[in-house]
């Protein structure tokens, strides 16, 4: 339906069925009905996003992932959620909402790879204080089996056992370009995915990839950008590359995680002299019911230009409150420029116009 809405009032022919490339300038359809017809083009686009990946273990057929958990029939009552990923850390606070029982279990230290860890310390400690979920690191199921009466039990590498009446699988995406017959027109892989430059181009010159396939960042908003970069340059006449830095996202967890920029171990790595502010505090609509919520706000700066390069909170409505915040970074905006800007009380956001003392420094990529 959205499809025919907005590719449709633009003009553009759907056809809808399986297709596959036959060779640098034709795409081989297979319709619905069984009818196959080809199609010749000047340019090939493939964007056809990822799949759930789930490791090949005994009993991994009984499992569901993001994709089956909407056509649920069945509230479960206990559910085992395997990853530690940010589609793994959602379901498990959403399905911990709607009053399961939630097991979540990652083969590591710690959940959210690639995330700032400051973030997620906290993350990790508010889930253990303020939820229900069992998180339990460095665990790796190795057998799911099912039961006589319809539930299953989750077998981990030290022979533990979990009851529940789902498993759901959050340990990764691929590409799906299983049956695109990329190899007929020389397009390259590695491993599931299209590398492409930064205009979304593939080896072949009339060949492109945007979105998830890419393995760039796996976002939907972000594959809206690179598409309709795309579609500037090669049919507007201008030239858009693709820009990933200092996108704004947000894992929507209790609490809620948003960030922009780089992390305080990327941003080391990078520009070597940075500074960084930090404050966690009680938020003030959990001050009443006097619960245990905390709030982090964490700001960096490269110490060189004072731009600031990266920004992570960890609080109610992080992914409404990190979008303004994505568009001053964006901009090129100094500490200064927060610094001179005045807070809104009593918000938990005020914080970030607030900080004026650094927690503390690295020099040379070294922290001191």
């Amino acid at each position: 339906m959205y499809q025919k809405f907005v590719l449709g009032n633009a003009g553009v022919e759907i056809i809808e069925g399986v297709g596959a490339l036959n060779g640098r300038n034709a795409v081989d359809v297979t319709l619905r009905d069984g009818e196959k017809k080809t199609i010749t083009t000047k340019n090939i686009l493939v964007a056809v996003g990822g799949w759930p990946f789930k490791p090949d273990i005994p009993g991994i057929e009984h499992t569901i992932t993001s994709n089956e958990i909407f056509y649920l029939k069945e509230h479960p009552k206990r559910m085992v959620v395997v990853g530690g990923g940010f589609i793994a850390l959602e379901f498990a606070s959403i399905m911990e909402g709607l009053g399961t029982d939630v097991t979540l279990m990652y083969r590591g230290d710690l959940f959210l790879r690639g995330f700032d860890m400051d973030m997620r310390t906290h993350l990790k400690e508010e889930m253990q204080r303020n939820t229900k979920i069992d998180v339990q690191f460095n665990t790796n199921p190795t057998e799911i089996i099912k039961n006589d009466d319809g539930s299953f039990t989750v077998v981990d590498q030290n022979g533990n056992k979990v009851e529940c009446n789902q498993v759901l699988y959050a340990t990764g995406r691929k590409g799906k370009i299983d049956k695109l017959n990329l190899e007929s027109a020389g397009v390259k892989t590695q491993g599931t995915f299209i590398p492409v430059d930064k205009y979304s181009k593939t080896n072949v010159g009339n060949v492109f990839a945007v979105g998830d396939v890419t393995d760039r960042m796996a976002l939907t908003p972000v594959a809206l950008m690179e598409g309709h970069r795309l579609a500037d340059t090669v049919f507007g006449g201008m030239d858009r590359p693709v820009d990933h830095e200092f996108i704004a996202s947000t894992v929507f967890t209790n609490p809620e995680i948003g960030t922009v920029g780089y992390t305080e171990e990327e941003a080391a790595e990078k520009f070597k002299d940075i500074t960084v502010y930090k404050s966690r505090f009680p938020p003030m609509m959990h001050s009443f019911p006097k619960s245990e919520n905390y709030t982090l706000f964490k700001i960096i700066v490269d110490t060189k230009t004072n731009k600031v390069i990266g920004c992570h909170c960890a609080t109610d409505g992080a992914g409404e409150l990190i979008q303004g915040v994505a568009i001053a970074i964006k901009m090129g905006a100094t500490k200064a420029d927060f610094d001179n800007t005045i807070g809104i009380h009593p918000t938990s956001a005020e914080e970030l116009v607030t900080m004026r003392t650094p927690s503390y420094q690295y020099k040379d990529g070294v922290k001191i």
